[in-house]
């Protein structure tokens, strides 16, 4: 069975904000496109345009109606992908050692070439977070873009995780949450973030920020400015013209 580190120089997650996520799906399509294209073996497709189409995805999207106890229900938008958990239990379970947690920044990541497909790191995981491709036969998951985040060829904005750089919403954060410093973790500390089940003991890094309630947000009338009118009285060739429509017969 394969070892975790005991402690490990990073702590490299996300922070996902359900306040602010639209449920667009666009982490969905650039996670897709880019770990089909770059990292290991592509994730396949099995009866893409057929009548029951299934496939394999590093990220998916969860949507839930949800009732607070004061106030209208909320359709909240739920993006899950690996946590990369600090005890994962998906590591220690896997018997050829390809599923392995870096003591560099602490990314879980799986050594295809040494995967079997035996589907016990599925098993494992709480979370439901690894899938195994049917074409290729071995174990696949989130790597937060490991090949990205790297990468000295890319420009240094496009040096995180694809789901994050294409966020239309600005939901997805990418940084060290072992560094209590970090843009992430005082966003966590500002806005309450937390743990996906913490109950199961794994230590997810990855945290989530709460949705705001929603009946405690001031209505804001956002065509008020435009209501306004610019002047008290029209004048030159528009007050000329509004002055003659109203002189005409009818106009009140």
């Amino acid at each position: 069975m394969t070892q975790l580190p005991a402690t490990t120089a990073k702590k490299l997650g996300l922070v996902i904000d359900l306040d602010t996520c639209v449920g667009c799906h666009a982490c969905v399509v650039s996670c897709k496109g880019w770990n089909t294209e770059n990292y290991g073996a592509p994730l396949s497709d099995q009866d893409a345009y057929g009548a029951k189409p299934s496939g394999t995805f590093l990220n998916r999207v969860h949507s839930y109606e949800v009732q607070p106890a004061q106030g209208e229900a909320q359709l909240i938008h739920f993006p899950k992908s690996c946590l990369h958990c600090e005890d994962a239990p998906c590591v220690t379970v896997c018997p050829t050692g390809a599923s392995y947690k870096r003591v560099e920044d602490g990314i879980v990541l799986v050594n295809e070439s040494d995967c079997i497909g035996c589907g016990l790191c599925a098993w494992a995981c709480p979370y439901g977070a690894r899938e195994l491709d049917q074409e290729e036969g071995v174990m696949k998951k989130c790597t937060l873009c490991v090949d990205r985040i790297y990468n000295d060829n890319l420009p240094e904005e496009d040096r995180q995780p694809a789901c994050v750089r294409t966020c239309p919403a600005g939901a997805r954060h990418f940084g060290d949450l072992g560094d209590p410093e970090s843009d992430v973790s005082v966003l966590v500390a500002e806005r309450g973030g937390f743990d996906l089940m913490p109950e199961q003991g794994t230590k997810p890094v990855n945290k989530y920020l709460p949705p705001r309630p929603k009946d405690a947000e001031p209505e804001i009338d956002i065509l008020a400015p435009f209501l306004d009118p610019v002047v008290p009285e029209a004048k030159g060739f528009l007050g000329w013209l509004d002055n003659a429509l109203s002189s005409m017969p009818g106009a009140k």
